[in-house]
């Protein structure tokens, strides 16, 4: 085991209402088991629901020397204390629900076109975030707790 942090929580929530459309900002949503974030326009298959780390991001930010808003990743979740590196495999406890880590998103040519040096930036250490199959549906709210179970 690591000595990294083991819970973490919920700190913002976008659904994504078409492929290319905006992330728009909710407070709580629903995860449906097999199938992702209702209301959103990925549903079903092996990403289900994406996450980013807030840590990881404000880092990238750091480094590009620039502030853009974590809503630019356009993943679903944000999670803040709770490190996703390397996390494939991994079953994640949000509120009520469980999250089965399926490995890491990589960064697309849309990144690079949000800000110069934002797809290099997120190449490596999963710095992406990851992708996950939703095992036990459920509402989640801003500030819910998340723990990795044990495996």
């Amino acid at each position: 085991m690591s000595n990294l942090p083991e819970a973490g929580r919920l700190h913002k929530i976008w659904i994504k209402r078409f492929r290319t459309g905006p992330m728009d900002p909710v407070e709580s949503a629903t995860l449906i088991a097999d199938r992702g974030l209702a209301g959103n326009a990925n549903q079903g298959g092996r990403r289900q629901v994406t996450l980013i780390e807030w840590e990881t991001w404000q880092a990238m930010m750091q480094e590009l020397e620039t502030q853009l808003d974590p809503s630019t990743r356009r993943a679903n979740l944000l999670l803040k204390g709770l490190p996703l590196a390397e996390s494939r495999g991994r079953r994640l406890a949000l509120g009520p629900t469980i999250l089965l880590i399926g490995g890491e998103t990589r960064p697309c040519q849309r990144m690079e076109e949000a800000y110069p040096g934002l797809r290099a930036a997120m190449q490596t250490g999963w710095r992406g975030g990851v992708f996950a199959q939703v095992l036990r549906g459920g509402p989640v709210r801003v500030g819910d707790l998340s723990t990795w179970l044990a495996d």
